[in-house]
């Protein structure tokens, strides 16, 4: 289940509000004897943190939530969670089990010996309750009616933002409902990465700005271009990746604002990035890289990530 993009907080007793944890949306299901994690997009995230095999219940459970990575201030981190989502080997994933610790912030129940989706999202939170969470898994403690607060801290920690779901919400999957939205602190936003531009000077060899695009019903619309929020131990990692996808033509719809002598690539990564507003033309302002995430590309569009959205 999905929630929409809101405005603002706002107080209303038949809503209950929770931290946006900024990483990465995962189903964990136990059928009495093992562990399955399943990210958004369905591919099996298992085998990337073994630490979450350590779960067990007394019966079969399917919980939702997100696989978090904490930095030294204790809020949760994008950026650090990004160096366990793509380990290819068992070596490197137990080397990063030391260096990037994780935990799994639950916040929903849908299998709780039988399918419980149907039931509201107070009564499932009370399930989840009564689930034994051993670490590294933690549980998501909404507050209700009045998010005041929670937003304040929110703002003071730095956090991405709250959602607000109702109390009597059933959980649908896979639908983005009203009856669930969200509330960023800081604005966030997925892109297709088309193209990138030379890098120059300490960057020469690597790359300069991903290009950035959203889809519409013509094609892929340009946004803007990020050059800022690299670290400086990924840009040739990623300039690998780049040109592996490298193409002759440009993915992107005709723009005459794009930067000139750039290099295409298939349009086959999601970069999540962090922006100041939108430009009265359409363009991102201050973008920072965030990150890639694993998420479906025909989700990325105008109208769902847009300055509308």
């Amino acid at each position: 289940m999905l929630a929409v993009t809101w405005p603002s907080i706002f107080v209303d007793d038949a809503w209950g509000f929770e931290i946006k944890w900024d990483g990465v949306r995962t189903i964990l299901g136990y059928d009495g004897d093992n562990v399955r994690l399943r990210s958004r997009a369905g591919n099996d995230a298992t085998s990337r943190y073994p630490e979450l095999g350590s779960f067990a219940a007394d019966r079969p459970v399917v919980l939702d939530g997100e696989i978090v990575a904490f930095d030294e201030g204790g809020r949760p981190s994008f950026e650090r969670i990004q160096q366990r989502m793509n380990l290819g080997s068992a070596r490197l994933v137990d080397e990063a089990r030391t260096s990037v610790p994780i935990s799994f912030a639950v916040f929903d129940v849908l299998f709780d010996g039988r399918p419980v989706v149907e039931e509201p999202w107070v009564e499932r939170r009370e399930r989840l309750a009564g689930i034994p969470l051993p670490s590294p898994f933690v549980s998501s403690h909404p507050v209700d009616g009045d998010p005041t607060d929670l937003w304040d801290f929110v703002l003071q920690r730095g956090i991405e933002g709250v959602v607000g779901k109702r109390l009597d919400s059933p959980y649908r999957p896979g639908v983005r409902s009203q009856e669930w939205r969200k509330i960023a602190a800081f604005r966030n936003m997925r892109a297709v990465v088309g193209g990138f531009t030379a890098g120059e000077g300490g960057r020469d060899g690597t790359f300069g700005a991903l290009l950035l695009g959203l889809w519409t019903a013509e094609g892929l619309r340009w946004v803007g271009a990020v050059g800022s929020g690299f670290k400086d131990g990924d840009l040739r990692a990623i300039r690998g990746a780049l040109d592996d996808m490298r193409m002759d033509r440009s993915p992107f719809l005709p723009d005459e604002g794009m930067p000139k002598r750039v290099h295409w690539v298939q349009p086959q990564l999601v970069a999540v990035v962090r922006y100041k507003e939108w430009t009265s033309v359409g363009r991102l302002r201050a973008p920072s890289f965030k990150g890639f995430t694993d998420d479906p590309l025909a989700e990325v569009t105008w109208d769902r990530e847009g300055p509308s959205a």
